[in-house]
């Protein structure tokens, strides 16, 4: 982030997302791929590092995220839901299989939009400099 307050001019804005570590979809991937392989001690930053998109894929609290921006005037994070949290979407290649099958029938997607919003795998950050 230093990089990007470097390049802007005085009040210019970024406008960046990064992954969101307490997200519904890495519930469900360290659900899949840590606790189903009875390697529960496997943590969130393992599974988003090999399983989520592209190896060394990182995601971020917004505890973190507010820390990596502090050097700005302005920061303001919003956590978005994507069709992954919502399982509206074929997810990826290589997350497919019976569970995921069952679960797409049966995920309260109304309940999740209405309670469960501030765990999505967006954070959409807006940081004036």
């Amino acid at each position: 982030m230093s990089e990007v307050y470097r390049v802007l001019k005085p009040k210019g804005k970024a406008l960046i997302m990064l992954y969101h570590k307490w997200s519904l979809v890495g519930f469900m991937l360290w659900t899949r791929y840590a606790l189903l392989k009875l390697q529960p001690w496997l943590s969130l930053t393992y599974v988003y590092s090999n399983y989520l998109e592209s190896p060394g894929t990182k995601a971020f609290s917004k505890k973190e995220i507010y820390k990596l921006f502090s050097a700005f005037s302005e920061i303001n994070v919003k956590t978005v839901l994507t069709h992954g949290d919502l399982l509206e979407s074929n997810v990826g290649q290589r997350h497919r299989g019976v569970i995921l099958y069952i679960a797409r029938r049966i995920w309260p997607k109304w309940f999740i939009k209405k309670f469960l919003n501030s765990f999505g795998l967006y954070s959409l950050i807006k940081a004036i400099k």
